[in-house]
């Protein structure tokens, strides 16, 4: 069956690119374009979506604006993907935190942008490799509404789930988390679903999201200097 693709940006010109490169897929289907949030969410309530390509600025409704809207509508029967400029968008990170499944660049690879929105559509989450410590530390530091203090984690977590949750939110994938921890990965996968059951989240990257505005990690604590990586090894909707 294929994933239905709705592809929301203001310049027409970067839908119909995306429309043709996402067209040479079998398994990628276009269920619409919007010019801006408001029709994205118009468009998601009379058509099937399973992903959207979301911009982040657009006229009237923005992308960050969207993305809240649209999950709080269809919850986990719709991801958003973002496509951003590192440098223009302040708001990925408020992006994420509303629920986007992820972000990429905007000029990522072709084959990369496929990838990712074939991982989102199964339920997992994926942040671009090139978005490195630079970002975390630039999006964790600031001051966010609502910070949870680090007293305030659940006092259920165990110290062992303490301790992956701080590898997560470096960016470790499970196999890196497992060696580092010295057992098994799928003791790692474990201990991943019962922190996200426990805070109440859906995937790694609302993990890593919660480390650094909890205060549970800092920037700058030897984050890994790469991708939040999607665990291939069967992982799905709302698992690890």
């Amino acid at each position: 069956m294929s994933t239905r693709v709705l592809i929301a940006d203001d310049q027409r010109l970067v839908r119909a690119g995306l429309r043709v490169l996402l067209e040479q897929h079998d398994d990628l289907e276009v269920a619409g374009e919007a010019a801006d949030g408001a029709e994205a969410i118009a468009l998601a309530q009379r058509r099937a979506v399973d992903v959207v390509l979301m911009d982040i600025r657009m006229p009237n409704v923005d992308g960050l604006e969207a993305t809240r809207q649209l999950l709080g509508r269809h919850g986990d029967a719709l991801r958003v993907l973002v496509l951003t400029t590192f440098d223009a968008d302040a708001y990925v990170f408020e992006a994420l935190r509303s629920g986007a499944s992820g972000y990429l660049l905007k000029d990522a690879p072709e084959e990369e942008l496929v990838a990712a929105i074939r991982v989102v559509a199964r339920g997992d989450a994926i942040v671009a490799p090139a978005v490195t410590r630079r970002l975390v530390e630039r999006f964790a530091a600031l001051p966010e509404r609502g910070a949870t203090p680090r007293a305030s984690l659940p006092d259920e977590l165990t110290a062992r789930e303490r301790e992956v949750l701080a590898e997560v939110a470096r960016g470790r994938s499970n196999a890196e988390i497992a060696e580092a921890l010295v057992v098994t990965r799928h003791t790692v996968k474990t201990h991943v679903a019962r922190l996200l059951m426990k805070l109440g989240l859906r995937d790694r990257v609302q993990l890593v999201v919660f480390a650094y505005e909890s205060g549970f990690v800092a920037p700058g604590e030897d984050q890994a200097a790469g991708e939040i990586a999607p665990e291939s090894d069967g992982a799905g909707a709302g698992r690890p």
